[in-house]
């Protein structure tokens, strides 16, 4: 095997977490029984761009057990857990590359490690992926049938390839399906973040002024955990929609401006560049906590607060001291990079179950249906999405009811009326 992590004396500790996360999993499990029996996938090379955590090794296993042949590099530089990289390639038998904190220049090389599989399919979180292969690797192109992308910042980055006819095969938008993104984006997001801010801080959310940038579902789920733990929620945001969405939701709502003179703790979760920058770095207060939420870690100004700070040191794992040229301190947390992945495990496996149960399912719908697919980003088959939930409620031990035949009649007619 071919593999490049931190340590694989550490792989115990990693298979067991692997486990639990398994035992959390039970739409994936329903699905990993169907492929153990159809091998779906039977001599697929997967290359897969995505955090390397137990969930994920989860996912890795169904692929494997569907017949693929999997590589795995991670899709952020601070989001692997190394025991579960040491578990993947000792007791799974699937080639990792990623190691926790790894710079730059080893994380495309990683990148390229996977790519060098040769891949009939990519899978990607935050479209890494797709980018190095557009633009250094095109030879591989005629081989790949089609791409997965899990995370809204990708979803973004590969619907402009589309409209600039850059994009050369075709993509399924995993993050589009709706039992994703109201479901991970929404709860998993909101969870994981405010468990990465309190892990690297161990602060007191309760009476805080909590700003969140970015109203999408990601923001609308950090929002309302913060304001659970009692924090006031302020939100910013430049859609007019979402903004009266978090008005009538009741958050405070006011210009990035305003709100950086009165925060305590600033949450990132936009996907753009720069969201807070050097003139908001010099309103803030004394103490505040700077925290992103978004895929990179460029939503922060961080040169800019570099050039406004005259000293900087690491006060706690995962929390950087910045001492403003004034004397003020500003606290960036994880380097600016996913925290509830850079300090915390990232979304529980419960809600993962879903998003990974498309990501296998959009694999399988490549390789049936590649054939009748343009160089388009799709979304995720409706029948995919509503057979996930339903298997997710079955596994709740939730029953739902159905229309009559009555009432399917009247929903499909126009006769009827007062």
């Amino acid at each position: 095997m071919d593999y490049d992590i931190k340590d694989i004396k550490l792989s115990p500790k990693g298979k067991l977490r692997i486990e639990w996360a398994s035992n959390n999993m039970p739409v994936l499990n329903l699905i990993k029984k169907r492929f153990q029996k159809e091998r779906p996938l039977e001599g697929i090379k997967i290359a897969a761009c995505l955090h390397v955590t137990t969930e994920t090794g989860v996912l890795m296993d169904v692929l494997k057990t569907a017949g693929a042949e999997v590589r795995l590099c991670a899709s952020n530089p601070l989001s692997t857990q190394d025991d579960v990289a040491a578990s993947l390639v000792k007791d799974f038998g699937i080639e990792t590359f990623s190691i926790k904190g790894e710079d730059t220049k080893t994380y495309y090389r990683h990148i390229n490690s996977a790519l060098a599989i040769k891949p009939r399919i990519t899978m990607d979180d935050g479209a890494d992926l797709v980018s190095t292969i557009h633009k250094n690797s095109k030879e591989l192109i005629n081989d790949i049938i089609g791409g997965t992308e899990e995370t809204t910042t990708g979803v973004i980055r590969l619907r402009a390839m589309e409209l600039d006819k850059k994009l050369l095969y075709p993509i399924i938008a995993v993050n589009d399906a709706l039992t994703k993104h109201l479901f991970d984006n929404r709860y998993g997001t909101g969870q994981s973040t405010i468990d990465g801010i309190i892990r690297a801080t161990n602060r007191l959310i309760a009476g805080v002024n909590f700003v969140v940038c970015g109203y999408g579902y990601c923001g609308k789920g950090v929002a309302m955990r913060a304001r659970g733990m009692g924090a006031r929620g302020i939100v910013v945001e430049v859609d007019a929609l979402r903004a009266l969405e978090a008005i009538m939701d009741g958050y405070d709502v006011m210009p990035i401006h305003d709100a950086a003179k009165v925060g305590d703790i600033f949450l990132t979760t936009t996907g753009d560049i720069s969201v807070i920058r050097k003139e908001h770095f010099e309103v803030m207060k004394n103490g505040a906590i700077v925290a992103n939420s978004g895929h990179f870690n460029v939503e922060i100004d961080i040169p800019a607060l570099e050039t406004l700070s005259k000293k900087k040191r690491t006060i706690r794992d995962f929390v950087d001291e910045y001492t403003l040229k004034d004397g003020r301190k500003i606290y960036l947390l994880g380097e600016g990079r996913l925290i509830n992945l850079a300090a915390a495990e990232g979304h529980p496996a419960n809600v993962m179950d879903m998003s990974f149960a498309n990501q296998a399912l959009s694999a399988e719908y490549i390789v049936k249906h590649h054939g009748g697919l343009e160089h388009k980003v799709y979304s995720v088959p409706k029948n995919i999405d509503e057979n996930i939930a339903r298997l997710k409620l079955d596994s709740m031990g939730v029953k739902i009811d159905k229309l009559t035949a009555k009432q399917e009649k009247y929903l499909s007619s126009w006769e009827e009326g007062t």
